[in-house]
């Protein structure tokens, strides 16, 4: 697939300096550009490599001043990061689905499969399970009984998903992840000096247009369900544990961990290795940052950072003194043996 600048722009609404027909048919980064690759400048410590990229188009936003001359064509935008995803998105559409069910994969007689399904090599498909009209299934795939799945789902290798789970429409399910596991539930049994199971008989339900990263994993409830609402984003190694309710367009980065029977906000952006405790509730729109540590209630439209986790400029003030403590140390320590001179001296 080929496309040219007058073409691309005409889509992202921008407008051409340089050669309108040049034509590009891949994308690269705009330090490792080569001919036929189109690039973007969003960012202008990056300026210097639109004087050298071989890219033959680069997306340039209108504020990032060009004071050299250039041999790409470069297609001013309001925002480049934006319009490149744009094309981005376009690209993907255009590949072709793959469709098929594989002689190798084992689907129940029980499962009803929709139109248009791919299912690969060795996947499995249990009994009472709905798979959706353009869901894709890859090889090695667990899918187990009465599982739901909804339409155009992507399940990419080697995810599994556990028995009676709901799963919406545009769900995309990354390699390793396991959907519908236990809840991490024992209760301390003296007379046996040991742990009793606690058996999880709940469900996940995941709504329409989420993605879940690799190696993640989103535990079923004791009973009821744990819940990832619209468009959650979650990121690889993330832990859901059982109970759990994700609001709406919330995003979560690499090794966030939410533990049991805690509720999650709308619209709410957690960094990587944010750690929230059990039976919380956080609000709508709450902006945490990496590594922050949550142990109380949250309300709505906050940013937080540190563990526990405080307003920024409380923690970076912290921060300031916490390095400071050796030196404080030293001279609380002087201070002290001056005091027991003069108490010795009187």
């Amino acid at each position: 697939m080929e496309f040219s600048a007058k073409q691309i722009a005409e889509f992202i609404q921008g407008h051409v300096e340089g050669d309108e027909t040049v034509t590009i048919n891949t994308f690269a980064k705009i330090e490792e550009g080569i001919p036929g690759a189109i690039t973007f400048l969003a960012n202008p410590k990056y300026t210097q490599y639109i004087y050298e990229t071989k890219c033959s188009i680069v997306l340039v936003d209108e504020s990032i001043t060009i004071d050299k001359p250039i041999k790409t064509t470069i297609i001013r935008v309001q925002n480049a990061r934006d319009c490149v995803a744009k094309l981005l998105q376009l690209y993907e559409s255009m590949k072709p689905k793959k469709q098929g069910i594989d002689a190798l994969a084992f689907i129940s007689p029980k499962a009803k499969i929709g139109e248009n399904v791919y299912i690969g090599a060795f996947a499995y498909i249990g009994d009472g399970v709905e798979i959706g009209n353009g869901s894709m299934i890859y090889p090695h795939t667990t899918i187990m009984d009465n599982t739901i799945l909804g339409e155009n789902c992507i399940i990419y290798p080697n995810v599994s998903i556990y028995h009676d789970c709901k799963i919406g429409n545009n769900v995309v399910c990354h390699s390793g992840s396991i959907i519908g596991a236990d809840g991490f539930g024992f209760a301390p049994n003296p007379k046996t000096n040991s742990y009793d199971k606690i058996p999880q008989i709940g469900i996940v339900t995941i709504e329409d247009n989420v993605e879940i990263g690799a190696n993640t994993c989103i535990d079923r409830s004791t009973m009821g369900s744990t819940y990832l609402r619209k468009g959650v984003k979650l990121d690889n190694l993330v832990q859901i544990a059982h109970n759990t309710d994700i609001g709406e367009n919330t995003v979560m980065s690499a090794q966030v961990g939410i533990a049991g029977s805690t509720k999650v906000g709308e619209w709410c952006m957690f960094g990587g290795q944010v750690g929230i405790s059990g039976h919380l509730k956080v609000g709508n729109k709450v902006f945490l940052g990496a590594q922050s540590g949550v142990l109380s209630n949250l309300k709505d439209n906050q940013s937080l950072m540190g563990s526990p986790a405080i307003e920024p400029r409380k923690y970076f003030k912290s921060e300031v003194i916490f390095q400071r403590l050796p030196e404080m140390y030293k001279k609380l320590d002087l201070l002290e043996k001056e005091i027991e001179e003069l108490k010795k001296n009187k």
